[in-house]
This record gives C-alpha cells, sequence and structure tokens, in this order.
C-alpha cells in the first residue's frame, strides 16, 4: 500500500439558489478561510460557474479519518454554506471508509452521490516541476 492509496478527492456540485449569489460567495469565503486555518484537507478548490449559478467545489483529503475531521470541525460552515444552495451530485474519487459512507448516507436520499474506487495515480507538490 503507498501513501497514495488512502487518499480521496470529492467534488461537490451545488446548485446557487436564485438571489442568493453574494451570500453564497461571502459564505464560501468564511468557509475556506476556516478550513484553511484549521481543517485537515491537503487542497480545497472552489469554482463558479456564474450564467448557470452551479459551483465545484473540489476537496482533498489524505484519508477517511481527514474527512471525518472536517465534518466535525467545519460543520457550522458547512450548514451556513448550505442556506444558499443544493447540492447537485457529490462524486468521491478513491475508497472511503464505512463511517465515511454513513455519513454521506442519509444525503444519498436528496442527490447522486458516486464513489469511484482508485486504479492509479501521485500526487506531486507544487513547485517541484
Amino acid at each position: 500500500m503507498d501513501a497514495h492509496s488512502t487518499t480521496l478527492l470529492f467534488h461537490n456540485t451545488m446548485r446557487i439558489t436564485d438571489g442568493h449569489l453574494e451570500e453564497f460567495r461571502a459564505a464560501v469565503r468564511r468557509a475556506v478561510d476556516f478550513t484553511r486555518e484549521h481543517g485537515p484537507q491537503l487542497m480545497v478548490e472552489v469554482f463558479l460557474d456564474e450564467e448557470r449559478m452551479l459551483a465545484h467545489s473540489f476537496q482533498l483529503y489524505a484519508g477517511s479519518e481527514s474527512v471525518l475531521l472536517h465534518w466535525k470541525l467545519s460543520d457550522p460552515y458547512i450548514q451556513g454554506v448550505m442556506e444558499h444552495c443544493r447540492v447537485r451530485a457529490f462524486e468521491v474519487y478513491g475508497e472511503p471508509s464505512q463511517a465515511v459512507l454513513d455519513g454521506l448516507g442519509p444525503a444519498r436520499a436528496d442527490f447522486p452521490v458516486s464513489v469511484h474506487p482508485r486504479m492509479a495515480g501521485f500526487t506531486r507538490p507544487l513547485g517541484t516541476r
């Protein structure tokens, strides 16, 4: 088992509520700022398709324990973002623990959750090439 075999990448597609774009932006900035200082994620990137009122959040974790810690620490910030959007789809790349799958379980009633097992890959630190 190599160091990356437990790596998880989350892709969350959110539909921003009409009339909530600025509030959504502010809530996302607060959440990302908090995560930068306190969260276990290796990477967080959020992209906006303003024309279609969609946002795409990508989060990279070292493993399932990092996901569980993130959920515990960041719940108020996650809820703040969710006041201004709804999840359209949630994709997990990698093989999460049963605890993470159980944590995603209730969400599956509201939107599709897909899990894609890792086949191969690596992570190169920024600035090394």
